[in-house]
């Protein structure tokens, strides 16, 4: 199978590339400079001279609470830049992967959200993914949409280099306990989608590593693990805060846990549970400790 992978470059998008390797595919890797997206006549000629039989949608604006202030760039990347690789996918009839979030929904549920819940994205991140969402639906036959949460990986800027880096630093460091969501290990989510491609279940998949945690919790497992694989010290005191303690431009929701409801009913394959997913990251920053802080 030939997979074309869009925002090559970014944190998800180099485990993707990777992990296609690994499974034998023919991969072309496109980074911005290769490929930008909101470039409608470009996304049309690259897709079209390399013709794949599927493309793994990595490119995105994910800058949570820059988009906030700045709605046309947030819109421009997720939503049209999306429209342009849709046109171009549909055009040599490939599948199209779209990689979406949890920010779609609300926050406010009790429970977890499952595929077919209700969307009501807060924040202009949210609305442009689901904009995003929406152009798939309509211009691609062949599609699936992947919303994950949390993502953490060895490549690029993520809440678990920040936490070590500012345990390392700080001597108090505060972090919310009222956000609940599921930390997702990229190396296990790229594993995901290199199965999911292989199949015609098309449709929207919640995939993130099973099992839930507040940001609070999540941070205590990133100082566990920390101490015991790669033998740092960590100094700060941890203590947990409330979101109105923490206030950002963009709205972050309490409830983040997705439910795998798309992934079981169609057998496939579950993630693993987060914390074997923390593990497995500290391991690999174990070998390439250059890239972990």
């Amino acid at each position: 199978m030939k997979v074309l992978i869009t925002g090559a470059q970014g944190q998800l998008g180099q485990d993707v590339t990777s992990i296609c390797g690994q499974a034998g595919l023919e991969v072309t890797s496109c980074s911005r400079a290769e490929l930008d997206i909101t470039d409608e006549d470009q996304c049309l000629q690259v897709v079209t001279g390399h013709r794949p039989d599927c493309i793994i949608h990595c490119a995105a604006y994910t800058a949570v609470d820059a988009a906030e202030s700045d709605l046309d760039g947030a819109f421009r990347v997720n939503a049209i830049g999306t429209r342009n690789v849709a046109m171009a996918a549909e055009r040599v009839g490939c599948k199209l992967v779209y990689i979406s979030t949890d920010y779609v929904f609300n926050g406010h549920s009790d429970k977890p959200y499952q595929e077919y819940d209700l969307v009501d994205p807060q924040t202009v991140y949210g609305k442009s993914k689901y904009a995003g969402e929406q152009i798939v639906r309509d211009f691609c036959t062949r599609w699936f949409i992947v919303r994950t949460s949390w993502v953490f990986g060895i490549h690029g800027s993520n809440f678990v280099k920040t936490m070590l880096r500012l345990g390392q630093e700080k001597p108090l460091l505060q972090v919310v306990h009222d956000q609940k969501g599921s930390p997702t290990y990229t190396v296990d989510l790229a594993r995901f989608l290199v199965n999911l491609i292989s199949t015609e279940k098309y449709g929207i998949y919640h995939a993130s590593n099973s099992g839930s945690c507040t940001w609070f919790e999540f941070t205590e497992a990133i100082f566990t693990e920390a101490k015991k694989e790669l033998n740092l010290t960590i100094t700060a005191k941890l203590e947990p805060c409330t979101t109105e303690q923490f206030p950002r431009p963009a709205k972050r929701p309490s409830n983040s846990v997705m439910e795998h409801l798309a992934i079981r009913v169609n057998d496939l394959e579950e993630l693993p549970h987060w914390k074997d997913g923390l593990r497995r990251f500290m391991l690999e920053m174990k070998q390439q400790p250059d890239l972990y802080l």
